[in-house]
């Protein structure tokens, strides 16, 4: 009885490709979500900055230096320089996950290319 049930199980090396298989697939998914939010972060990023920077510019160049607040006074400015770093640090993470997705899927497309390549070799085809 027990060399039966042995016999419908699949053999580990197909349960070892087959596990490859649906890890490579995970990771692929991971990545494209990966590279969507960090392209967002990106944008909305660079959007921030751009206004912080005009927020900090604007009474420099335009000559104006009170509307309702004192745009020159020093915790307003301390506050938008501080917003400026977090978004710096905000677009720096952005990139960084950005460049990491596009490696990342360029690794498992050439991982995927050599596996194609042995698989072809041994003359296994492929599922």
């Amino acid at each position: 009885m027990r060399h039966l049930s042995e016999r419908s199980e699949k053999e580990p090396s197909v349960q070892i490709l087959e596990a490859h298989g649906s890890f490579v697939e995970h990771i692929e998914a991971g990545s494209g979500r990966m590279k969507t939010l960090s392209m967002i972060t990106i944008a909305v990023a660079f959007l921030l900055l751009a206004s912080y920077f005009y927020q900090v510019i604007s009474p420099f160049t335009t000559g104006t230096t009170t509307v309702t607040v004192n745009l020159l006074d020093p915790t307003l400015l301390a506050l938008e320089v501080l917003l400026i770093v977090v978004t710096f640090a905000w677009l720096y993470v952005g990139v960084m996950n950005y460049l990491f997705a596009s490696r990342l899927g360029r690794q498992i497309k050439e991982a995927l290319a050599k596996e194609q390549e042995i698989e072809r070799r041994l003359g296994v085809a492929p599922p």
